[in-house]
Order: structure tokens, then C-alpha cells, then sequence
């Protein structure tokens, strides 16, 4: 079986302590070995290392990133008929500091590199199904075939792939619009 992945989207984000246990004991593809976390500062990268003589030693495998921030989860909700900012200073609402993992933004902002690349959307699209607030959305190939995926809030939803023809704008590509590498007076012979 081989795989693509073509677009990807995500905007999740799960608390590091359940993410660190899921990495514990992932359920890998056969072509990763193991993974490997790197953290700095603010960032987490989780790599994969390649199973077999497959992908060579210099080459760099696919990794996802995570942004680490902590973030602050109350209890309970504010009493009904009141507003956050209209309690009395005395009460407090109980709260606690939360380190959280965030993949946020598209491809390359959350899974780079390209060799293992669709193995390790597949560890990301897993991470996605322990979520508990935000979205995962993709799609993939499989052996040729289009597959769509949208995960919502750790729960997959219907999803499907829409091919749309989009009209061409007047001087966009084509012959009447675009660079005439020939007749560039910036590039020189």
C-alpha cells in the first residue's frame, strides 16, 4: 500500500500528558520503527525513524510539530446569571494550569519532510482522535484513490472530495498572461 497525503489542515490541540502517553505505546506503521521527541523551548517535533533498510540513513524523515503553551482550564462554569468579570474579587473559580500540544496550520506547519510522510499522517490523524476541541482535515491517496478525512473535536465526520472548475482570470496563466522567459530583459544570456 502506498500513500500520499495532498492537503492537510489542523487546528487541535490535547493536553502534553495525553499525548506523551499515547506516544508511550503508539500504534506505528510497519515502515516506522519508532518515534523520536525532540523538545525546544516551545516546540515539539516527533520524528520518525525508519524501519528496515527502506529510507536511507541521511535522510530526513517525516516529523510532526507541535506548539507547547500552557493554558488555563476551569472547573466548572461561572454561576448562572453572572459573567466571568462580574464575580467578586473573593471568589475565585477553580482552575488549574494545563501544559497543552497544539498542531496548528497546514502541511508543512505540521508534518514536514516527505520520506515516511503518509505513515506518520497516520500517527497524526491518531493523535487527532484523542482530542477533545478543534479539527483535523485532509486528503489523501491511497494507492491512487482519493481519500477524504475530517476529524472533529476526537470524532470522524463525513467527509468528501469535491473537484470544482475554477474560471480563468484575464491575464493570469495562459499565453496572454503570465512571464515570457524569452523577451526578460532581468535574465541575463
Amino acid at each position: 500500500m502506498t500513500g500520499q497525503v495532498f492537503r492537510l489542515s489542523a487546528s487541535f490541540e490535547l493536553p502534553l500528558e495525553d499525548l506523551e502517553a499515547y506516544l508511550e505505546d503508539p500504534d506505528l506503521p510497519p515502515e516506522i520503527e519508532s518515534l523520536e521527541r525532540t523538545r525546544r523551548n516551545n516546540i515539539l517535533l516527533i520524528k520518525a525513524v525508519a524501519a528496515g533498510d527502506g529510507v536511507g540513513k541521511y535522510t530526513p524523515t517525516a516529523q510532526l510539530k507541535a506548539s507547547i503553551e500552557e493554558k488555563r482550564v476551569y472547573e466548572e462554569e461561572p454561576p448562572r446569571g453572572r459573567r466571568w468579570n462580574a464575580l467578586d474579587e473573593d471568589e475565585e473559580i477553580p482552575s488549574e494550569l494545563v501544559t497543552m500540544a497544539s498542531f496548528s496550520g497546514d502541511r508543512e506547519a505540521v508534518l514536514q519532510n516527505t520520506a515516511l510522510q503518509y505513515e506518520m499522517f497516520t500517527v497524526l490523524r491518531d493523535i487527532a482522535l484523542l482530542d477533545t476541541e478543534g479539527t483535523l482535515t485532509a486528503i489523501t491517496a491511497i494507492d491512487g484513490t482519493l481519500e477524504p478525512l475530517k476529524i472533529v473535536d476526537g470524532e470522524p465526520t463525513a467527509a468528501t472530495v469535491e473537484v470544482v472548475e475554477e474560471p480563468v482570470e484575464p491575464g493570469g496563466d495562459g499565453e496572454d498572461g503570465g512571464v515570457d522567459w524569452r523577451e526578460n530583459p532581468y535574465i541575463s544570456e
